[in-house]
């Protein structure tokens, strides 16, 4: 039985925007929430992809669009809850990643990251918000593990991570008094096409060399998550689970995983400074 059918809800009949729908968890997301009988909606880069996805979940609303761009957020949006008749759920899941040392490293590739994983996350919930705002309404903001530890070499990813749990927080305050709920997710690292291009590097195999932690789970471990998230509008979602008892004790975690990095850091920042790693999402205009 599916997760939300197990704790009294379900998802049949409830209208979906997913953002960064062309690959990995967005993909991945809308097919389980269609199958689940969720009417699903993805906006993505990747048109040829979209529509793949599209297809898969009964011809469903698609629109290309860059989340940095507001107005095209704006009428993406618009058309995508014209279409649908309403809107329930939005998903802001849209991300990119590279690696970046802050000294020597590329700031295109930081101006990127947080261009659209904390700007573009705020794009979207802007838009989406008062079609959200109701009772049934959720609002999903897809963060990551990073928002908590803050990593050598993932300056941009954390800072933006940590950036769009903050915008989540905010916003479950603000949509309070509409009876909407909002949540923020807590992805480790997932099989996904993000994790192997952002670490599919020399210096993220010399830092990460012996890290147990950093083996990617499988996909569907987050995507269970979501699905039971999601059925709950719950605040805090977390995959793996195990990794839900790191949050609360993060500031103590600190010392001990720097302790660990320490002797791999020289080597891996070395490789990262001469490596050209891009980002690991096309962008619109080439950058990173």
């Amino acid at each position: 039985m599916p997760f939300g059918m197990a704790e009294g809800t379900n998802l049949s009949g409830r209208r979906v925007l997913i953002t960064g729908g062309a690959r990995g968890i967005g993909a991945a997301l809308a097919r389980r929430l269609h199958a689940r009988g969720a009417r699903v909606a993805v906006v993505g880069l990747e048109s040829d992809l979209l529509q793949e996805v599209a297809a898969s979940c009964g011809d469903a609303p698609w629109a290309e669009c860059d989340v940095t761009d507001r107005d095209g957020v704006d009428d993406a949006v618009a058309k995508i809850v014209d279409q649908l008749g309403g809107l329930d759920v939005v998903v802001a899941n849209a991300g990119v990643a590279a690696q970046l040392p802050i000294v020597g490293g590329n700031p295109a590739v930081m101006d990127r990251t947080i261009a659209v994983n904390l700007m573009g996350v705020y794009n979207t919930l802007r838009a989406a918000g008062p079609h959200v705002s109701h009772e049934r309404g959720y609002a999903l903001v897809v963060s990551s593990m990073a928002a908590a530890f803050h990593l050598p070499l993932l300056g941009a990813y954390c800072a933006s991570k940590a950036g769009a749990e903050a915008l989540g927080n905010c916003l479950r305050a603000e949509l309070r008094p509409t009876g909407a709920r909002v949540g923020v997710a807590y992805f480790g690292e997932l099989e996904t096409d993000m994790t192997s291009r952002g670490f599919g590097t020399e210096a993220a195999a010399k830092l990460t060399r012996g890290a147990p932690m950093m083996r990617p789970a499988k996909l569907d471990v987050g995507i269970d998550q979501l699905e039971r998230g999601i059925a709950r509008r719950a605040r805090r979602i977390v995959a793996p689970r195990w990794m839900e008892v790191f949050l609360p004790v993060r500031m103590a975690l600190w010392p001990v995983i720097e302790r660990f990095l320490e002797r791999r850091l020289p080597e891996a920042l070395e490789a990262a400074r001469r490596e050209d790693a891009p980002l690991t999402t096309p962008q619109p205009d080439s950058t990173g």
